[in-house]
């Protein structure tokens, strides 16, 4: 196996994070995951309200800000006001990327729009994470993630076909955004190794759902069809779905005619000439039922039986886990997909989701959880050349 290179793939890079809550500072936990310098700016007396999300705290203190800060920096500036910008403009000339997600034309009205950054430092990569985009008639209206997942139509298609859409537990609007805004702040650094340029990477909220609902669109523009809610189970696409056993749930996917056979073969069914699941159109026509036959059979059973089945007969299926299943799972222990990490607000180890994709030379790492307020402040400022005078002075102003 060969040895993992000491450094990150993105050590020595410079990122000024301006965002707030999920979707820029997303972007920023990505890039810091593998070695970016990620400094995370706040107003001093208007802090990320993230600092205060989730359902449990510590000391006070959340859990969700271990995680969505992890690997970063902190320093307190305050952008309205024009020592403050003038302090940013310094640091963009030390930068390699700024990533920011207030409400378009809020740089603008602050004297920071790309075209001034860019003046400073022509090589920046800008990544604006908005709502609805730069551009365009609703450009200007705040957008969240559960606005952009309604709009870029995957709200209407999450929950059951007879109640209102629903949601999933988590904001995925937000981190899809995140990802996407990550992705092309990489590919604007490559063309930049390329041009010397730096270039504006403008990622919407509502146009990273979009990416994600498949042929929704040509369904409807080429044949009419409107996708609905279907709940638990794929149209037609069967069997495939949530099944009940004696003491949880599990999921199985056994819908090609090759593993059909083979879960028919385990569960001692002869569908195999049975007109209704032959095929895969019939299972389609008949996956109500069929589904049914399969349920009655895994509820007679427990997950470990069912699981146990399955993989003897090389038929897809798994746990439906909760945050309890996945701490204790052998295979994410053995792949390191969970870490421990010391948090010196919480006072305790965090477990964690690590960094993803894992690189065999230059892997990830979370070298630090969620800062405090402000922390690093004055080392920043220390290396800009700030005297410890200036630095006081600017406090009693309320600038950092």
């Amino acid at each position: 196996m060969t040895e993992p290179i000491v450094q990150p793939p993105l050590s020595g890079l410079r990122v000024l994070e301006l965002g707030q809550l999920i979707a820029g500072p997303f972007c920023g936990q990505l890039l810091g995951d593998f070695g970016a310098e990620v400094i995370k700016i706040e107003a001093p007396d208007r802090p990320d309200p993230a600092r205060d999300w989730g359902g449990v705290k510590v000391n006070d203190e959340s859990v969700f800000w271990a995680i969505i800060a992890r690997n970063k920096k902190a320093m307190t500036l305050n952008l309205r006001v024009a020592k403050g910008q003038d302090i940013l403009k310094r640091l963009v000339g030390t930068a390699d990327v700024l990533i920011e997600n207030f409400r378009p034309g809020t740089l603008e009205k602050w004297g920071l729009s790309p075209e001034v950054l860019h003046q400073i430092n022509p090589r920046l990569v800008i990544t604006r994470v908005s709502g609805y985009g730069q551009t365009g008639p609703e450009s200007h209206k705040p957008g969240y993630a559960s606005v952009g997942e309604a709009k870029g139509g995957l709200r209407y298609l999450i929950g059951e076909p007879d109640r209102p859409p629903a949601r999933a537990g988590v904001s995925l609007g937000d981190t899809m955004t995140g990802t996407f805004a990550a992705l092309g702040t990489m590919m604007a650094l490559f063309h930049r190794e390329k041009s010397g340029r730096g270039q504006v990477v403008d990622a919407a909220i509502y146009e990273s759902v979009m990416a994600f609902v498949e042929s929704l669109l040509p369904e409807y523009a080429l044949g009419g069809h409107t996708r609905e809610r279907t709940g638990g189970i794929l149209p037609r696409i069967a069997p495939s779905g949530v099944y009940p056993c004696s003491d949880g749930m599990v999921i199985i996917g056994a819908n090609q005619d090759t593993l059909f056979a083979r879960l028919a073969k385990m569960m001692g069914k002869d569908w195999a000439d049975d007109e209704r699941f032959a095929t895969h159109d019939a299972r389609g026509d008949n996956q109500g039922e069929l589904d049914e036959l399969i349920a009655d059979w895994t509820r007679q059973r427990t997950m470990a039986d069912v699981l146990r089945a399955c993989e003897g007969h090389a038929v897809p299926c798994g746990q439906v886990n909760t945050a309890k299943d996945m701490l204790s799972d052998a295979h994410m222990k053995a792949r390191e997909a969970i870490l421990n990490v010391f948090s010196p607000l919480l006072g305790q180890d965090v477990p964690m989701q690590a960094p993803v994709p894992k690189l065999d030379l230059t892997p990830g790492r979370v070298d630090s959880t969620g800062p405090s307020l402000g922390q690093d402040t004055g080392a920043i400022l220390d290396a800009l050349g700030y005297s410890a005078a200036d630095q006081q002075s600017l406090r009693d102003e309320n600038v950092i």
